[in-house]
Protein backbone atom coordinates (compact mmCIF):
# COMPACT_ATOMS: atom_id res chain seq x y z
CA UNK A 1 0.00 0.00 0.00
CA UNK A 2 2.67 2.56 0.91
CA UNK A 3 4.13 2.20 -2.95
CA UNK A 4 0.77 3.00 -4.51
CA UNK A 5 0.84 6.67 -6.10
CA UNK A 6 -1.83 9.01 -4.56
CA UNK A 7 -4.64 10.03 -6.47
CA UNK A 8 -6.09 13.77 -6.59
CA UNK A 9 -9.37 14.55 -7.85
CA UNK A 10 -9.98 17.88 -9.21
CA UNK A 11 -13.70 19.00 -9.68
CA UNK A 12 -14.33 22.06 -11.58
CA UNK A 13 -16.28 24.76 -9.84
CA UNK A 14 -19.27 26.88 -11.30
CA UNK A 15 -19.35 30.51 -11.24
CA UNK A 16 -16.34 32.77 -9.96
CA UNK A 17 -15.68 34.06 -6.13
CA UNK A 18 -15.77 38.08 -6.21
CA UNK A 19 -14.69 39.72 -3.16
CA UNK A 20 -14.62 36.20 -1.02
CA UNK A 21 -18.09 35.54 -2.14
CA UNK A 22 -19.12 33.15 -4.54
CA UNK A 23 -21.26 34.33 -7.58
CA UNK A 24 -23.13 31.52 -9.48
CA UNK A 25 -24.66 32.58 -12.95
CA UNK A 26 -28.35 32.33 -12.50
CA UNK A 27 -27.99 31.93 -8.52
CA UNK A 28 -30.37 33.03 -6.02
CA UNK A 29 -32.59 30.95 -3.64
CA UNK A 30 -34.82 28.88 -5.06
CA UNK A 31 -38.83 29.68 -6.08
CA UNK A 32 -39.92 27.02 -2.70
CA UNK A 33 -37.44 28.40 -0.43
CA UNK A 34 -38.42 32.24 -1.30
CA UNK A 35 -42.45 31.00 -0.43
CA UNK A 36 -41.30 29.41 2.75
CA UNK A 37 -39.93 32.35 3.87
CA UNK A 38 -43.25 34.19 3.15
CA UNK A 39 -45.56 31.86 4.37
CA UNK A 40 -42.91 32.25 7.87
CA UNK A 41 -42.93 35.45 7.94
CA UNK A 42 -45.91 36.42 8.93
CA UNK A 43 -46.50 33.49 11.17
CA UNK A 44 -43.42 34.22 12.96
CA UNK A 45 -44.24 38.19 13.23
CA UNK A 46 -47.80 37.13 14.45
CA UNK A 47 -46.89 34.47 17.12
CA UNK A 48 -43.27 37.20 17.97
CA UNK A 49 -46.29 39.68 18.48
CA UNK A 50 -48.39 37.48 20.81
CA UNK A 51 -45.33 36.76 23.12
CA UNK A 52 -44.68 40.59 23.52
CA UNK A 53 -48.18 40.97 24.80
CA UNK A 54 -47.88 37.85 27.06
CA UNK A 55 -45.08 39.44 28.87
CA UNK A 56 -46.69 42.72 28.89
CA UNK A 57 -49.56 41.43 30.72
CA UNK A 58 -47.60 39.10 32.81
CA UNK A 59 -45.78 42.30 34.18
CA UNK A 60 -48.58 44.80 34.69
CA UNK A 61 -50.19 41.82 36.72
CA UNK A 62 -47.24 41.83 38.72
CA UNK A 63 -47.19 45.33 39.08
CA UNK A 64 -51.02 45.12 40.37
CA UNK A 65 -50.40 41.88 42.68
CA UNK A 66 -47.63 42.53 44.20
CA UNK A 67 -48.79 45.28 46.75
CA UNK A 68 -51.38 42.56 47.23
CA UNK A 69 -49.53 40.07 48.86
CA UNK A 70 -47.47 42.15 50.47
CA UNK A 71 -50.32 43.66 52.69
CA UNK A 72 -52.28 39.77 53.02
CA UNK A 73 -48.77 38.33 53.75
CA UNK A 74 -49.43 37.60 57.19
CA UNK A 75 -52.13 35.42 55.67
CA UNK A 76 -50.93 33.97 52.92
CA UNK A 77 -47.34 33.22 53.87
CA UNK A 78 -48.60 30.72 57.34
CA UNK A 79 -51.83 29.51 54.36
CA UNK A 80 -49.23 28.29 51.86
CA UNK A 81 -46.87 26.77 54.74
CA UNK A 82 -49.87 24.47 55.68
CA UNK A 83 -50.51 24.06 52.33
CA UNK A 84 -47.57 22.57 51.54
CA UNK A 85 -47.06 20.49 54.88
CA UNK A 86 -50.26 18.80 54.62
CA UNK A 87 -49.25 18.31 50.33
CA UNK A 88 -45.94 16.69 52.18
CA UNK A 89 -48.10 14.73 55.02
CA UNK A 90 -50.21 13.20 52.19
CA UNK A 91 -47.22 12.32 49.50
CA UNK A 92 -45.02 10.70 52.47
CA UNK A 93 -48.43 8.93 53.71
CA UNK A 94 -49.03 7.61 50.26
CA UNK A 95 -45.63 6.31 49.70
CA UNK A 96 -45.66 5.11 53.22
CA UNK A 97 -48.39 2.92 52.79
CA UNK A 98 -47.21 1.93 49.12
CA UNK A 99 -44.04 0.52 50.93
CA UNK A 100 -46.16 -1.09 53.30
CA UNK A 101 -47.87 -2.66 51.08
CA UNK A 102 -45.09 -4.06 48.98
CA UNK A 103 -43.85 -5.18 52.22
CA UNK A 104 -46.84 -7.16 53.15
CA UNK A 105 -46.45 -8.86 49.53
CA UNK A 106 -43.03 -9.41 49.53
CA UNK A 107 -43.74 -11.44 52.87
CA UNK A 108 -46.87 -13.41 51.80
CA UNK A 109 -44.85 -14.96 48.75
CA UNK A 110 -41.85 -15.13 50.68
CA UNK A 111 -44.12 -17.51 53.30
CA UNK A 112 -46.09 -18.95 49.68
CA UNK A 113 -42.92 -19.98 48.49
CA UNK A 114 -41.36 -21.14 52.26
CA UNK A 115 -44.83 -23.59 52.42
CA UNK A 116 -44.22 -25.36 48.92
CA UNK A 117 -40.68 -26.60 50.08
CA UNK A 118 -41.22 -26.77 53.67
CA UNK A 119 -41.98 -30.66 53.63
CA UNK A 120 -39.07 -30.83 51.52
CA UNK A 121 -37.10 -29.40 54.35
CA UNK A 122 -38.24 -31.10 56.73
CA UNK A 123 -37.91 -34.73 55.25
CA UNK A 124 -34.18 -33.18 54.80
CA UNK A 125 -34.25 -32.13 58.72
CA UNK A 126 -35.89 -35.89 59.58
CA UNK A 127 -32.74 -37.91 58.00
CA UNK A 128 -30.29 -35.75 58.76
CA UNK A 129 -31.50 -36.01 62.64
CA UNK A 130 -31.18 -40.06 61.87
CA UNK A 131 -28.21 -40.24 60.72
CA UNK A 132 -26.78 -37.73 63.72
CA UNK A 133 -28.78 -40.35 65.90
CA UNK A 134 -27.35 -43.22 64.31
CA UNK A 135 -23.66 -41.35 64.52
CA UNK A 136 -23.68 -40.55 68.31
CA UNK A 137 -25.66 -44.39 69.17
CA UNK A 138 -22.60 -45.74 67.11
CA UNK A 139 -20.01 -42.93 69.04
CA UNK A 140 -21.86 -44.10 72.00
CA UNK A 141 -21.47 -47.69 71.45
CA UNK A 142 -17.62 -47.54 70.43
CA UNK A 143 -17.06 -45.48 73.88
CA UNK A 144 -18.73 -47.76 76.05
CA UNK A 145 -17.18 -51.23 75.04
CA UNK A 146 -13.25 -48.67 75.37
CA UNK A 147 -14.34 -47.91 78.73
CA UNK A 148 -15.32 -51.74 79.22
CA UNK A 149 -12.10 -52.85 77.95
CA UNK A 150 -10.09 -50.50 79.98
CA UNK A 151 -12.16 -51.66 83.01
CA UNK A 152 -11.22 -55.06 82.18
CA UNK A 153 -7.75 -53.99 81.67
CA UNK A 154 -7.61 -52.33 85.21
CA UNK A 155 -9.16 -55.36 86.86
CA UNK A 156 -6.12 -57.62 85.15
CA UNK A 157 -3.61 -54.72 86.78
Amino acid sequence: MADRPHQLQVHPQRGHYEGGVKNQRGSGPSAGKVMAVLAALPVGGTLLAIAGLTLAGSVIGLLVTTPLFIIFSPVLVPAAIVVGLAVVGFLSSGALGLTGLSSLSWVLNYLRCASQSLPREMDHARRRMQDIAAFVGQKTREVGQEIQSKAQEGRRT
